[in-house]
């Protein structure tokens, strides 16, 4: 890797890193004021605890040469790895960004009443027995789903799919937040549009980064980065306003979201008409999946699995549609290659049902743990978890309560 690739890539890695605080601000200003201190935590605590654990076994079972299933502990603590090997440090380094954000999204799910305490030890727990096999499968040279021609230029399935049926899956163990029937009020409408835009600015390392250079395939994904975002917090916005009669700028943030998590998957491989289908059909695939998911009895807090999880199977199928082998050397479904979609499902089916049946297990045994469990106690559900978890506010007027 020449120097520029490699300025790149160091760049690409922080802007990943930045995406993570972008997170805790777009998730802490849509949970009510007694909570934000806690769902930012829940952000940034990731940024330690699964840095440690990438490097100590995370990167070698995602990337070790294990087989099709999961690596091995070869790089155990980056062991055979060369001081001065910094084409690997580096992707070592990009990597465990999408790690860190991949588990923090997850929390939108069970925001304002899960022990944080037990948390830590998810974080460890998921990423070592879901993001890691995943990981090996779709971006592994020997993973399965790779071999298989599954296309997932930067992590539609590793990441929002992954992360959003987890969602699901703790959403649904946790059990829905006391004496909320339709959701609350965002606390801090600027902080969810800064959040936003966090995320979008910090995209472009997550998207345009992933072919590992600085080239035309990186201009090709900055750009259909920022179109698909663009197109869908406008298709987003309209639709609501169509609704509602508002213009939403909560719902312009989500839209903006959801556009990225689209493109994520498909950012290597499409042009910009590609982009622009892709973003409008996030933003009104994401938003119909919000309306239904108020509907139902789970508690999908801050609408992960709507938008993560939804918005990361369109992209997903998408890409087998509009991929242009011109870009990244694979035709979609447009261009006659209607194998590619088989193996999009594939992927997509994998990635749910796995992910799903390992999270509940995991947090099934986290809950009857003595000591542990899910779940604060009512009386600090109530209370707030700023105050009874962090004794901290993330609000003081005049040094009163």
């Amino acid at each position: 890797m020449d120097s520029g690739n490699m300025a790149w890539m160091l760049t690409a890695s922080a802007l990943v890193l930045f995406m993570t605080p972008g997170l805790a601000f777009f998730y802490g200003g849509l949970v009510r004021a007694k909570n934000i201190v806690n769902t930012i935590m829940l952000s940034f605590i990731a940024m330690g605890v699964v840095s440690i654990v990438w490097v100590l076994w995370g990167y070698s079972l995602a990337f070790g040469p294990g087989g099709s299933f999961i690596g091995n502990f070869d790089h155990f603590a980056l062991n055979g790895i060369a001081a001065d090997d910094g084409e690997t440090l580096i992707f070592v380094v990009f990597q465990m960004m999408f790690a860190i954000i991949t588990p923090a999204l997850i929390t939108g799910a069970f925001a304002e009443r899960f022990k944080f305490s037990t948390y830590m030890i998810f974080l460890v727990l998921w990423v070592t027995l879901v993001y890691a096999p995943v990981c090996h499968w779709v971006w592994a040279a020997d993973g399965w789903l790779f071999e298989r021609g599954a296309l997932d230029f930067a992590g539609g399935t590793v990441v929002h799919i992954n992360a959003g049926i987890a969602a699901v899956a703790a959403a649904w163990l946790v059990g829905k937040r006391r004496n909320i029937d339709r959701g609350v009020e965002p606390h801090s409408v600027p902080f969810v549009v800064l959040g936003a835009g966090m995320l979008w600015f910090g995209w472009f390392g997550f998207n345009a980064g992933s072919g590992l250079a600085a080239n035309a395939l990186a201009a090709n994904a900055f750009l259909v980065t920022n179109v698909a975002a663009a197109s869908a917090a406008v298709s987003w916005t309209i639709i609501a306003q169509i609704k509602t009669g508002k213009f939403s700028a909560v719902g312009a943030a989500s839209g903006a979201v959801a556009g990225l998590v689209a493109i994520t998957p498909a950012s290597g491989f499409v042009d910009v008409v590609g982009a622009l289908a892709i973003g409008i059909g996030a933003g009104a695939i994401c938003y119909g999946a919000v309306l239904i998911r108020a509907k139902v009895s789970l508690d999908d807090a801050l609408e992960v699995f709507p938008v993560h999880g939804i918005g990361g199977i369109w992209g997903a199928l998408a890409t087998g549609i509009f991929a242009v082998e011109a870009i990244g050397g694979t035709a979609g479904l447009l261009e006659g290659n209607g194998a590619q979609m088989t193996e999009q499902f594939i992927a997509v089916i994998a990635t749910l049902i796995y992910s799903f049946i390992v999270s509940v297990i995991i947090l099934k045994v986290l809950d009857v743990i003595p000591g542990l469990g899910l779940r604060v106690s009512e009386k600090d559900e109530d209370a707030g978890l700023d105050i009874s978890l962090h004794g901290e506010r993330g609000y003081v007027h005049d040094g009163a309560d």
